[in-house]
């Protein structure tokens, strides 16, 4: 199809295509609410355990610089688990914060470099994201080792390092136009569909061009007269 034929196309049915575009138009302004401003919580902890009596100094230093490393990407990971979630909401309980361990886990991001790893809490509370960021340290410095068999009684699992300071993450632009801009693309391409489907289904002839095609032989032609 030639590019002279779709634009007559789009000109003869341009109104189809506009009606998907402003019913979720006017759908998207009328249910719009500015999105929430998040906070994070970012939390810095050193993981190892006591050294065990070994063949040498040295050896002591190396394996427990070892262990530390294997202990900080454990502790990471064991804070993303469902377990470690349950474990934080009741601590949070018998303080009298009723929150679900499915938020908490879905709160939690985690990432380690070495003997150093970082839990990301991310909470729409600025004043609960708080105590449920003592609550994660305290599971972790406190019960981080209850966690392996193999390390247990061997000393703090985690220490904290740096105090839990809640900072505002408000939504991206991007964030902010994905939503309607998504939904508004799709009713353009709805009303594309519907465009195709009217011309596809249309019963006119409405050319001179559309009448030869039928093999039929054009006599003559009424013109177009504007009254």
């Amino acid at each position: 199809m030639e590019v002279r034929q779709i634009l007559k196309i789009a000109r003869r049915w341009w109104w189809l295509a506009l009606i998907p575009v402003l019913v979720v138009g006017g759908y998207v302004g009328a249910t719009y609410h500015k999105l929430a401003t998040m906070y994070q919580v970012v939390m810095r902890f050193t993981a190892g355990g006591e050294p065990a009596p070994a063949l040498s100094a040295d050896y002591d230093r190396y394996y427990a610089w070892l262990s530390s490393e294997y202990i900080a990407n454990a502790l990471a990971d064991i804070a993303k688990t469902g377990r470690f979630a349950e474990a934080v909401a009741a601590r949070l309980d018998a303080q009298g914060v009723m929150v679900a361990p499915g938020a908490i886990q879905g709160a939690i991001a985690s990432d380690n470099a070495q003997s150093v790893f970082v839990i990301y809490l991310t909470w729409p509370d600025p004043e609960q994201i708080a105590v449920v960021a003592e609550a994660v340290s305290a599971e972790l410095t406190q019960n981080g080792a209850a966690y392996f068999p193999q390390i247990k009684g061997l000393g703090v699992a985690a220490q904290r390092v740096d105090s839990p300071t809640p900072m505002a993450l408000p939504p991206s632009l991007r964030t902010q136009l994905l939503g309607p801009g998504l939904r508004l693309a799709l009713a353009f391409a709805v009303g594309v569909g519907l465009v195709a489907l009217a011309h596809y289904f249309d019963p006119l002839v409405r050319e001179r061009a559309e009448v030869e095609q039928l093999d039929v032989r054009v006599l003559a032609a009424i013109p177009k007269t504007r009254v």
